[in-house]
């Protein structure tokens, strides 16, 4: 079997890594509001909602890099935040090693971009951590930790958009430590023995409530989410990251690049602008997404669902007791 296919059935089966997606199970069309996408596989599709179902909630989108939230989470992000989230951008790295000129110019430019993102997908503010690029393996993960458990507990932080901290076949040390971090500083965060400092001033325990993990290869995925209506504004977020990344200005560049050759694709319009939104939308997100993010085009994910846009997660939400209902049914009187 081809990598590509592997890689395409897990993430469309929602199964378990090792095993075979059934495909065969996402030919009968969308399911009905709110069910799960597929039962059989503990997919769950996450529909836009109404209103303002999320007010008061609180999330983080952290990544290592400027590029990495636009390219695999912007739709979510752009979602939850318009469904009532306010939100806030963690960047863990400095990304110092992507970019032209000095490495203090690099380090501005990317900087610029983060900005950018943060602005483009709604959120309210921007917290920079500035690890070397490409050297997270070197850093003191308690003390990264400890960082982030004080942001998570200082803005209350609901819910964590973030790399998979297990996710196989990842190359970058930045993306594996963060995510890695990530998760044991949502666990810490909301203990009451840790860091007690934190609540001398005036910083309580707050606990992570939901988790929403991607990936670039292989993952176990639960839930995937429809975030058409936002599609606008994933690619406005991807348009920011003129430094690095698949999005950007390649679209300009590309139609530059044909016109010197005498040629011209109609898809990419008559001006810059025209040419890098179609291009993110319609290349870097559909038809060439395993070549240039690699992953399967969310197009082609939210058609497997019968939406039109779709991003794929590992989600850990919750977990619900059963013991008020075991009382309710079992406990006599005295």
């Amino acid at each position: 079997m081809r990598r590509r296919d592997f890689v395409n059935n897990l993430v469309a089966g929602g199964v378990l890594l090792g095993a075979e997606g059934n495909t065969a199970m996402h030919q009968a069309g969308p399911p009905p509001q709110g069910a799960p996408a597929n039962a059989a596989a503990n997919v769950f599709l996450e529909r836009p909602a109404s209103g303002k179902p999320h007010q008061g909630k609180v999330l983080a989108a952290i990544q290592p890099h400027t590029d990495d939230i636009p390219i695999f989470a912007g739709g979510t992000v752009a979602k939850l935040v318009n469904e009532g989230y306010t939100g806030y951008l963690i960047r863990t790295t400095n990304d110092e090693m992507v970019g032209a000129g000095s490495t203090g110019q690099r380090v501005l430019d990317n900087e610029r971009d983060t900005e950018g993102v943060a602005k483009a997908l709604g959120l309210k503010k921007l917290y920079d951590l500035e690890y070397r690029n490409h050297l997270m393996d070197d850093v003191s993960r308690v003390e990264m930790r400890e960082r982030l458990i004080y942001l998570i507990r200082l803005l209350k932080i609901d819910t964590i958009i973030c790399y998979d901290p297990w996710g196989i076949y990842e190359e970058n040390p930045d993306h594996s430590v963060t995510a890695q971090v990530v998760e044991s500083a949502c666990w810490m965060a909301g203990g009451a023995r840790d860091y007690p400092e934190h609540f001398a001033a005036g910083i309580q325990p707050h606990a992570v409530s939901d988790k929403y993990y991607f990936a670039r290869g292989p993952q176990i995925v639960n839930r995937v989410v429809d975030y058409s209506p936002w599609i606008g504004v994933k690619v406005s977020a991807n348009v920011a990251n003129k430094t690095q990344g698949p999005g950007g200005e390649n679209g300009a560049r590309l139609r530059e690049k044909l016109a010197g050759e005498k040629k011209k694709l109609p898809l990419l319009g008559d001006n810059d602008d025209t040419a890098n939104r179609a291009y993110i939308k319609d290349i870097m997100l559909d038809y060439d997404s395993w070549y240039l993010r690699g992953v399967i085009s969310d197009k082609e994910l939210g058609s497997k669902y019968g939406v039109e846009w779709a991003e794929a997660f590992h989600y850990i939400g919750p977990r619900p007791s059963q013991l008020d209902r075991y009382i309710a049914e079992h406990a006599v009187a005295l």
